[in-house]
């Protein structure tokens, strides 16, 4: 067995594990199968979103991520004896579940760029923009139902319709507390991971436990990889908020500090408040309690994470959950290589640099 991820230092880099490489073309054509109706410009919007066309509909260069569900979800399958191409529409739907939560994000916190570009409701408005986000979230719903024509027996295709609206379901009840969270100061380390477990975490815990219901008929094994998939979702979300505020804004796109501008509870600014005492606590309530942070109050967040080493704190508690992410599947039979793979990702989820 490799090294466990918490002997990571902090700062070093990962590249994109070849696990991504492997799964990336069958899903990104998949998902252009999916959205490649012309009958209504409702699909040039989804397009545009994917990073498959521009503005005016024409086909450009793909801006496609990481697909992190989806190649979970295909992982998963495979790595319990199944086939990639039976869960291959589980996959489909996990991203478009994901993005469809990210034209809405994109909405409520009023970005009008992402990865570079305008964002939906920047170009078309916002009521425009809504009705996309909710018929992205329908056609996900009508890609899971692929899963039997595909081969997958009813009962574990009924189980995996279950597993995925309850995730998404619970993605948006986790989108609610982090929007109840917004200009609050009394927002605890515990209400923070409940948050994001249900935001960040529900999807990728889904991702996992899907591949594997679809994969093999094995209850335990599921929830084996269930629980993997819970506690990547906390390393997933907490390497997030690290990239949010000391992040390398040429890599990730953001300055550093820019959640502190944002006053967005994260990982960072919640720790610091709870841990604060004193003259810092004090600094720290009279800044997020102003309408506007400027650079100087930026350079004074700074200090005060520094004084209290929330970024040694957060790359441990990552850490942590790495190392209870591979210790789920420790019981699990699995070839060495795909211990290996799953080794490997989560190392890449922890030490990210975007």
């Amino acid at each position: 067995m490799t090294p466990s991820p918490n002997l990571e230092a902090e700062g070093a880099t990962a590249s994109l594990p070849d696990l991504f490489q492997r799964y990336r073309p069958g899903i990104a054509q998949a998902m252009r199968d999916e959205l490649a109706q012309d009958n209504v410009g409702l699909y040039d919007m989804l397009r545009y979103y994917m990073g498959w066309v521009d503005e005016q509909g024409r086909p450009r260069p793909a801006m496609e991520g990481k697909g992190l569900r989806p190649t979970l979800c295909l992982f998963a399958c495979e790595a319990v004896g199944g086939a990639a191409e039976l869960a291959l529409p589980a996959a489909v739907a996990l991203e478009f579940i994901h993005n469809f939560s990210l034209i809405h994000d994109d909405i409520q916190d009023l970005d009008e760029t992402r990865h570079g570009r305008k964002t939906l409701w920047a170009v078309w408005g916002m009521p425009k923009a809504l009705v996309a986000g909710n018929a992205l979230r329908i056609v996900a719903d009508q890609v899971l139902h692929k899963l039997v024509a595909g081969g997958l027996e009813h009962k574990r295709a009924l189980v995996a319709v279950g597993l995925l609206t309850e995730a998404y379901l619970e993605m948006i009840e986790g989108q609610y507390l982090d929007l109840s969270f917004e200009g609050r100061h009394d927002i605890g380390m515990d209400d923070y991971l409940e948050m994001i477990s249900r935001k960040t975490g529900a999807l990728i815990r889904c991702s996992l436990a899907l591949g594997a219901v679809i994969g093999a008929d094995d209850p335990i094994t599921a929830t084996a990889f269930r629980d993997c998939g819970a506690a990547l979702g906390y390393v997933f979300q907490i390497r997030d908020d690290i990239l949010g505020v000391w992040g390398d804004e040429e890599t990730t796109g953001k300055p550093v500090g820019a959640d502190i501008r944002r006053k967005k509870n994260s990982y960072p600014v919640v720790f610091a408040m709870e841990r604060s005492k004193g003259q810092d606590s004090e600094t720290l309530n009279r800044i997020y309690q102003t309408e506007q942070v400027d650079e100087p109050d930026v350079a004074s967040v700074l200090e005060i994470m520094e004084r209290v080493d929330v970024r040694g704190h957060a790359h441990e508690s990552a850490a942590a959950y790495a190392d209870v992410a591979l210790e789920s599947l420790r019981s699990v039979e699995m070839s060495p290589q795909a211990r290996g793979e799953i080794e490997g990702l989560t190392r890449f989820l922890l030490v990210r640099a975007r």
